[in-house]
């Protein structure tokens, strides 16, 4: 019966390995979140400069232009934030993407640690099953010549 040596070593790894994938699940699910906010006011920014213009055309009064106007740096300011947001959750992401990389890096390596070492015990299990083979010829041999 094959036993690999370093089997709960390869468990750890392969269980840090599915913490890191859920990590970094995670953090794309944030980025793209964060993503589509800053995308939603940019979208909200260019519908008020589109709708003060088509106004401006046909005459707006002042204290509407200064309540677009609130209105607008209000926003810019929310998507100055999201900004920054976006960033730091990109920023975040592909921290925890080079984790992940490593963690599977490390789980590939313990995999063809086993992979070389069940060929080895194939390879001597051969041999023993050869030596074994050889053994019972001889002692047949043997019989026969007494």
């Amino acid at each position: 019966m094959y036993q690999y040596k370093f089997d709960k070593i390869l468990h750890i790894k392969e269980r840090e390995k599915d913490e890191a994938i859920s990590v970094y699940n995670e953090s794309v699910k944030n980025f793209e979140e964060a993503a589509e906010k800053l995308y939603e006011f940019l979208k909200k920014k260019e519908d008020l400069h589109a709708f003060q213009a088509s106004k401006l055309t046909d005459g707006l009064p002042v204290h509407e232009i200064r309540h677009h106007q609130h209105f607008l740096a209000g926003i810019e300011k929310t998507i100055e934030h999201y900004q920054k947001m976006v960033v730091n959750a990109r920023g975040k992401m592909v921290f925890y993407q080079e984790k992940l990389m490593e963690k599977n890096v490390e789980v590939k390596k313990y995999e063809k640690i086993k992979e070389k070492d069940f060929l080895s015990y194939k390879e001597n299990l051969k041999y023993l099953e050869g030596r074994q083979m050889d053994d019972i010829s001889i002692q047949q041999f043997m019989n026969r010549g007494s």
